[in-house]
């Protein structure tokens, strides 16, 4: 491209560098906030440019969400992600948007210590290790349901069939929710991750996406009143209610729908994501199915790879609490900080040969796909528990290489630049 139809080098200014190599744009105007770049996973381009060449980056002109810095280095983002007393999770959202729900008020994860602590705990005992082996057993009977209901020789929707309808199912479950209903959880999530400002069109307008979330809040709220009159329950909602740190949480409306977003988000896109993103990883990298048809014993750390290699939640965000220097980098009171976690996971300096997928790693859990420090994901042990028991499940069917085979292009989500994962991926099982 040369300079008169390059609108960088001709001094215009760039609306979006979707279209654009990362080294045809000047490095001060990179804006890696950019939706289409996720979607063509264009983006992976410029985070390398950026941890090579300016690894804390400054962009100034995002015009949806403002200015901010970029983190794009593994070592960096730990060090933002351990010191909550200076980069604040509760001073204006954990996300690039400074509220992502439009709600107002924080969710535990959008909160600093104490309260984020004590909130957190009172719906640990979930995802407590003695409580995974309890799951264990309904979530490998209902794996098996859901595969041998899979057509055989036919193309169908792996994410609509596997994905969606199994952690769905683990999430009503999590919270005591009626199975009937389970797939208005779904949309719930789709709902709450959503960002129609950015050109999501899975709800009309920032209206309609409040008026759903109401109704989540309203059909929560009947389930709590139930639950707080009764005796305590292994669920969440039960959790909450009898906790002595979140029994009065719907007094506090909009407090309590944030934090049921958060864990009906966080229990559905993050494992549905992944569920889809491993099998178009394995269809990707061929040799690497072989490897795992012949040694399945490999899953346990095919699993953390595949979450890796998706990395579905692509960023966090904080807020600096006062000036401080980050990698050589000024930082002043105020700055909104995002930490790309989808770009530290392809960090050289931190994982070896980061591009490529490799399922048998020495030490695939070396990842921040669920976060770093005291807001790493309460269930990533869950996730991984699903994720390994679906693969466990599927090898003992169908255990040659490519038999799951990917046979269209895989459609991503149309929510926000937080989350990546997929909303269709068409498959064949070949019998």
């Amino acid at each position: 491209m040369n300079a008169t139809n390059n609108p960088a080098a001709a001094g215009c200014p760039i609306a979006s560098t979707a279209m654009l190599s990362p080294n045809e744009v000047p490095l001060d105007q990179i804006d890696v906030a950019d939706a289409e770049l996720f979607r063509s996973d264009a983006v992976f381009g410029y985070f390398d440019r950026l941890r090579r060449e300016d690894p804390i980056h400054y962009c100034s002109t995002n015009k949806l969400y403002g200015p901010y810095w970029s983190v794009t280095r593994f070592k960096d983002i730990v060090e933002v992600e351990t010191k909550p007393q200076i980069f604040s999770s509760e001073a204006r959202g954990i996300t690039i948007e400074d509220d992502t729900l439009g709600l107002g008020t924080p969710m535990f994860i959008a909160m600093d210590p104490p309260k984020h602590g004590e909130q957190r705990m009172s719906v640990s005992p979930a995802v407590s290790p003695e409580n995974l082996m309890n799951l264990e057993v309904g979530i490998r009977q209902r794996t098996n349901e859901v595969l041998d209901g899979l057509p055989v020789n036919q193309t169908f929707d792996w994410v609509d069939r596997v994905s969606i309808e199994l952690t769905t199912q683990m999430l009503a479950i999590l919270f005591g929710f009626p199975q009937e209903h389970r797939r208005m959880l779904t949309r719930w999530s789709e709902v709450g991750s959503a960002s129609p400002e950015s050109g999501s069109s899975v709800v009309e307008s920032p209206e309609a996406r409040m008026q759903e979330l109401h109704m989540c809040l309203g059909y929560f709220t009947a389930l709590w009143h139930q639950r707080a009159a009764a005796e305590p329950q292994p669920d969440l909602i039960s959790m909450l209610a009898h906790a002595e740190a979140t029994r009065d949480m719907p007094s506090r409306p909009l407090e309590f729908l944030g934090n049921l977003m958060l864990l009906i988000i966080g229990g559905n896109d993050t494992t549905r994501s992944t569920m889809s993103g491993s099998v178009l990883a394995l269809n990707r990298n061929p040799e690497e199915y072989r490897k795992l048809c012949a040694r399945p014993e490999l899953v346990t750390s095919f699993v953390p790879e595949a979450i890796r290699w998706q990395t579905p939640l692509t960023h966090m965000r904080r807020t600096a609490l006062c000036d401080t220097m980050l990698g050589g980098k000024q930082i002043r009171k105020g700055d909104r900080i995002v930490m790309w976690y989808l770009s530290g996971n392809r960090d050289p300096q931190s994982i070896e040969r980061p591009d490529e997928f490799i399922i048998d790693r020495k030490n695939p859990r070396h990842q921040i796909a669920f976060g770093f420090g005291i807001h790493r994901c309460l269930g990533n042990r869950l996730a991984e528990l699903q994720l390994r028991v679906l693969w466990e499940e599927a090898l003992k069917r169908w255990n040659k290489p490519m038999q799951i085979e990917v046979v269209g292009d895989p459609v991503p989500v149309d929510t926000s630049i937080i989350f990546r994962g997929f909303s269709h991926l068409p498959v064949r099982i070949n019998a």
